[in-house]
């Protein structure tokens, strides 16, 4: 495999960290460029550059010409963006707007992550909204300017170094994890019932690398086979249940054909059921 050099943004977050540590294992160049306003300097990887600022100024920070960028960095929460719109258009329209205007003057291959609720909840938070309108974007520019783009789509991710229940930013995984390892009642949303498919980390970054590496102007649907309630996921921890009115973005969702990620070679190694019964012991 040819050495590239390659940017990460988000690349101190919590899917960005792991995805690092598998470029460089790849033995390629590595930037990050992140304002942590969710990442973590606790995530940064031996060999990775790393390089502090706002998306929007990914033109200071990094001089160099990318072979590939993986757009990692925006802003990722549903509930907690129809309180902070400002931030939401900041971090994810102007952000991502900057980024797009950079791999426009590079004129290498990006690969955007999307997010699910593209399909789902487009119109139900302004985070919904914006990352629908920026996958428009990158399909966009990819075809006025004759770009190499994939974009891809994760599906709850979980996984070691998640972000547990800190300022509503956490995931639902490791927010109950934490919960029974504290001894804490699970706090659920409306009656439960509401689904999701469940991702390893390891598997998306299989699928973030493989969609750059092979992936065309395409989306792919990073995203397990199984579906589980919130219900269930917090019986399988075990424990008390707290349950409260539900959100505006309280949502179901289901698993997404990942047969063209498939077709790549992706094949998911991890399921959600076995990570639980393994974190209950830590």
């Amino acid at each position: 495999m040819d050495k590239k050099l390659i940017v990460v943004t988000g690349g101190a977050g919590f899917i960005g960290s792991h995805l690092c540590a598998r470029l460089v294992a790849d033995g390629h160049r590595v930037i990050s460029l992140d304002n942590y306003f969710t990442g973590s300097r606790d995530n940064h990887v031996p060999g990775v550059e790393y390089r502090e600022g706002h998306t929007k100024d990914i033109a200071k920070h990094i001089s160099e010409t990318p072979d590939l960028i993986y757009h990692l960095g925006e802003y990722a929460r549903i509930a907690k963006s129809i309180d902070e719109p400002e931030v939401v258009w900041d971090l994810n329209v102007a952000g991502t707007f900057g980024v797009a205007q950079f791999w426009r003057a590079k004129r290498c291959k990006l690969v955007y992550a999307g997010s699910s609720t593209k399909f789902e909840a487009r119109d139900k938070s302004p985070y919904a909204w914006a990352k629908a309108a920026n996958s428009e974007l990158v399909a966009g520019y990819g075809a006025w300017y004759d770009l190499s783009y994939s974009i891809v789509y994760f599906y709850n991710v979980y996984g070691p170094g998640e972000r547990g229940g800190v300022d509503n930013y956490g995931t639902i995984i490791e927010t109950f994890r934490q919960n029974y390892l504290a001894g804490k009642a699970h706090e659920v949303r409306g009656d439960g019932s509401q689904t999701r498919a469940f991702t390893h980390v390891e598997d998306t970054v299989d699928g973030i690398v493989l969609a750059g590496e092979k992936g065309g102007k395409d989306e792919y649907a990073i995203c397990a086979p199984e579906v589980y309630s919130i219900l269930d996921v917090a019986h399988m921890f075990g424990g008390d249940i707290s349950f409260l009115p539900p959100t505006k973005t309280t949502r179901s969702s289901g698993a997404m054909d990942s047969a063209n990620l498939q077709a790549l070679g992706w094949q998911p190694r991890h399921t959600l059921a076995a990570y639980i019964e393994e974190a209950k012991k830590k």
